[in-house]
């Protein structure tokens, strides 16, 4: 029992210290591992099984949608780094050069991708010419470098790991459907199968992608209150095909400039999983993603019989489920407290009593629930048990967004609730950079979005008291 206890007592208290927490979840659970490089992660099997289950999902939904896989290099000259000037300034900071290759100074430096947009625009202007190819709709799982200077695993890395698509179209009104469109595609996925409910809107123009026309957003909410963007989708109108030149020839002969999108999403969701479902156990993982969605242990296994019959249910299970059996020789309640600690959705319990009693003890990583479940049923009892976790574990993620979300009409009551209240405060704003500016210096929080679901709370900015424009869902942010 003494090395059971300390292997929960190694975690943190999310109350006491939410950081620690958080980096002892990703530790212990062994999504990650740190490298020898600073501020780059190894993900470790059972983080990058969580990575694989949502590129599994995003990539089908992409293809069905008309999208096709394409690999672009990791280095891009600096020269075509130059050509968009926003987004070269946006990205400046953060870049990473490679001066030397093959011990030789290099005529011209590198940057090791932070993003891909000048190289697809580089190929779309070589391969569109004619209305005939268009939409261009492509779509790349890679890894990307921005030099960060704090970071912290799955949140904040040096590398991570993304997918990025860039399209091309012939009308500003095609590129705007498919902005929205990848909006929603994350929107879906966050909400219903990772169990994160997300507000959707726009982001202003302080906050939007560097060369965007515009850029939309999914935010939710993590268990600290700290908000977290979870996806973006950007128009660039034709800022981007000015730049580079990417012309085609409409039906009447005449050239036109193409419109263009981008759209990502990270690595980032496994941080968003651990922070709004995890608790002082370890993780939770909603059914939909998680690698193994039922755990066997069995009890007294040494006993003639146990181990067969765990394995004949785990057969009859593979057929509903992702399903595991740990026949290690570790005890019961060490295999409990692990397979808490990685989340996995439901544990099945057999050992010699339950055989003769023809049942086996299911029990519920979100809620620990027993449920003693006769052995001929217990393929519709899973089936039945993983949608109710999956549908609880958003509704308690919904209920938890809503309850720290608060309404500010003036200033004063803003800032008294920036301090006293973490989690999402909606406001009305004038629309001005320097009431956005200013709600940051006084409060500290920065502005999440403008959602697409526009509430009144009254007629005025709630930083000038000039009249508002939108509602604005502001926050602190990781």
């Amino acid at each position: 029992m003494g090395k059971q206890k300390k292997f929960v007592e190694e975690i943190t208290a999310m109350d006491e210290d939410f950081a620690k927490w958080y980096t002892d979840i990703v530790k212990k659970a062994e999504l990650v591992d740190y490298s020898c490089v600073k501020g780059c992660m190894i993900i470790r099997p059972y983080g990058y099984a969580i990575w694989e289950n949502a590129q599994k999902y995003l990539d089908g939904k992409f293809k069905e949608m008309g999208h096709e896989n394409v690999y672009m290099p990791m280095f891009i000259p600096e020269s075509l780094l130059q050509k968009e000037k926003d987004h070269v300034e946006g990205f400046a900071p953060e870049v990473a050069w490679v001066t030397y290759g093959g011990g030789q100074e290099l005529t011209e430096r590198l940057c090791v991708r932070p993003t891909s947009e000048t190289l697809f625009c580089d190929h779309y202007a070589k391969i569109i010419h004619s209305y005939n190819d268009l939409p261009k709709k492509y779509n790349q799982w890679c890894s990307v470098v921005r030099w960060e200077k704090t970071t912290r695993p799955f949140l904040r890395t040096t590398e991570f790991l993304w997918q990025e698509g860039h399209t091309a179209h012939a009308t500003a009104e095609e590129s705007e459907k498919e902005t929205i469109d990848m909006l929603n595609v994350y929107a879906d996925f966050f909400e219903n199968i990772l169990a994160i409910p997300v507000i959707k809107g726009q982001k202003t123009e302080k906050e939007k992608f560097a060369g965007a026309a515009a850029t939309y957003t999914i935010e939710s909410l993590m268990h600290d209150g700290k908000a977290l963007q979870s996806g973006t989708s950007h128009n660039f109108g034709d800022n981007f095909s000015k730049a580079f030149n990417i012309q085609y020839t409409d039906k009447n002969g005449k050239l036109q400039y193409v419109y263009q999108t981008s759209w990502g999403m990270t690595t980032r969701i496994i941080g968003a999983i651990i922070m709004v479902h995890g608790d002082d156990s370890g993780l939770k993982l909603p059914p939909k993603i998680a690698p193994t969605q039922v755990m066997i242990v069995p009890i007294a296994q040494h006993k003639e019989g146990v181990i067969e019959k765990a394995q004949e249910l785990k057969e009859r299970i593979s057929k509903v489920a992702r399903v595991g059996i740990d026949v290690s020789d570790k005890m019961p309640g060490w295999k409990f407290n692990e397979y808490e600690m990685k989340g996995i959705p439901i544990r099945v319990e057999v050992g010699p009593k339950d055989i003769e009693k023809n049942q086996a003890v299911l029990v519920r990583r979100d809620t620990r629930e027993k449920i003693f479940v006769s052995f001929d049923e217990i393929e519709a009892k899973i089936t039945e048990l993983l949608d109710d976790i999956q549908n609880s574990m958003y509704e308690k993620a919904k209920q938890h967004r809503d309850k720290n979300t608060y309404s500010a009409v003036t200033l004063d009551e803003f800032k008294k609730i920036a301090e006293t209240k973490p989690g999402f405060i909606k406001a009305m704003w004038c629309g001005d950079k320097a009431c956005e500016d200013k709600l940051k210096e006084v409060a500290g929080v920065t502005s999440r979005c403008i959602p697409f679901e526009q509430e009144k709370l009254s007629d005025k900015c709630v930083c000038c008291g000039k009249e508002a424009k939108h509602m604005v869902y502001w926050g602190k942010a990781y």
